[in-house]
């Protein structure tokens, strides 16, 4: 499925609603950090197979 602009707009819109402007930066931060942990943990177990 993809997401066209007006969708993505949208979705933001209403994370900024719900969070407020000074909180967002802090949740993309938590959001990279999560991932990068995630790729490092598969980069882990295709080490040890």
């Amino acid at each position: 499925m993809r997401f066209g602009w007006a969708e993505v707009l949208l979705i933001m819109a209403i994370i900024l609603l719900m969070f407020g402007a000074k909180r967002i930066p802090e949740l993309m931060k938590g959001l990279g950090k999560g991932a990068r942990e995630f790729k490092e943990g598969l980069r882990g177990d295709e080490e040890a197979k």
